[in-house]
């Protein structure tokens, strides 16, 4: 019976492997879902800044808010949001969005594209945007 001292830690150590092998699979997966997550918070942002420069220059040109936002839904990220202000002669529109569907907790894409307004648009674009004339 005791002719093997080797034989009973041999076999404690039977699984160990298993176990190591399972969380280096679930830690290999956690960190390529973080990567993926990343990649598409960096698309987001650069669809939000897109949309946010042709929101701006659609407003520069006279057309009203509601076509700028009809710009952003069309280019920017799901559940995106539109904010516009005047700046001087100029007309500043922000979007801004939760990336991955706002599975990354506390993180906001936010793009602000800046844009001078077309000669003769002062009168026009002073109604519809907020901000000193």
């Amino acid at each position: 019976m005791f002719d093997e001292p080797w034989t009973y830690e041999r076999n404690a150590e039977r699984g160990a492997v298993t176990v190591e092998a399972a969380i280096a699979v679930c830690s290999l997966a956690v960190v390529f879902g973080l990567v993926l997550a990343g990649v598409a918070a960096v698309v987001d942002q650069m669809r939000c800044t897109d949309a946010a420069t042709q929101a701006a220059r659609v407003l520069a040109r006279g057309a009203g808010v509601p076509t700028a936002e009809d710009v952003v839904e069309a280019s920017a990220p799901a559940g995106a949001t539109l904010t516009v202000r005047r700046d001087g002669d100029a007309v500043v529109a922000r979007v801004s969005v939760r990336p991955v569907g706002g599975l990354l907790p506390g993180v906001v894409v936010r793009a602000e594209a800046r844009a001078e307004l077309e000669p003769g648009m002062d009168e026009e674009v002073a109604g519809e945007v907020d901000g000193p004339p």
